[in-house]
């Protein structure tokens, strides 16, 4: 019969489509599950002694038991203080870490959900949240640079929003006057305005009339 750790390890690989690592060839049941593009470790899974535990926590015993690490927000680890199965990161940083216990005392779904939690951690960044941002412009709409920085989160990284949209273009973002972009975004004149005519958006002397097409589901600039 699989272990608690077996079937949530099965979960992470095939919801994430990811496999695990092995860091420490003199410690094989200590595996690692990380984001691909930046390598950070989301989860870290270890046997060790209770007591070794027991010496922060008092967890009674000595035998081994199977533990999780993952990242959590600073105000979430103190509200998890006490919690039964939540510890203080046993091998990681204690402001950034929990120690979660595989022993049944933490349901598996509350352990997928930390899981969940950490990965958004390790794989969130201002890029990312800049063409989630992005993806929310319904067809037939456009937003500012200043808006797209606002609903990434930061109202100040409009120049972050420039850089991000210089490598990938959206047709859909215009400047605060509702100008297009120049021709060099979009591989040729014109381009981005055949692209919002054929997206139902009217383009009169290279501009978008913002009073009747700017995007004001969310952070409205």
């Amino acid at each position: 019969m699989p272990s608690i750790r077996d079937e949530i390890c099965e979960e992470i690989r095939k919801h994430y489509a990811m496999k695990e690592a092995r860091p420490w060839k003199d410690l094989p049941e200590y595996i690692t599950f990380s984001d691909p593009e930046t390598g950070k470790w989301f989860a870290l899974f270890m046997t060790i002694g209770r007591d070794k535990l027991g010496l922060s926590v008092g967890l009674p015993g000595t035998e081994n038991i199977d533990i999780l690490d993952v990242k959590a927000a600073p105000d979430f680890i103190l509200l998890m203080a006490g919690r039964d199965g939540i510890l203080p990161a046993y091998h990681m940083n204690r402001r950034n870490w929990i120690t979660v216990l595989l022993d049944g005392s933490v349901k598996t779904a509350q352990v997928l959900d930390l899981i969940d939690a950490s990965y958004r951690i390790v794989t969130d960044s201002p890029r990312k949240r800049i063409y989630e941002a992005v993806k929310k412009i319904p067809k037939g709409h456009v937003a500012t640079y200043a808006q797209i920085a606002a609903m990434a989160g930061n109202p100040q990284m409009q120049r972050a929003v420039g850089n991000a949209l210089h490598h990938n273009p959206c047709f859909r973002v215009v400047n605060a006057q509702g100008k297009l972009s120049g021709a060099f975004a979009f591989g040729g004149p014109d381009e981005q305005a055949k692209r919002l005519i054929a997206d139902g958006v009217e383009v009169k002397d290279g501009k978008v009339d913002l009073a009747k097409y700017q995007y004001r589901g969310e952070a409205e600039v």
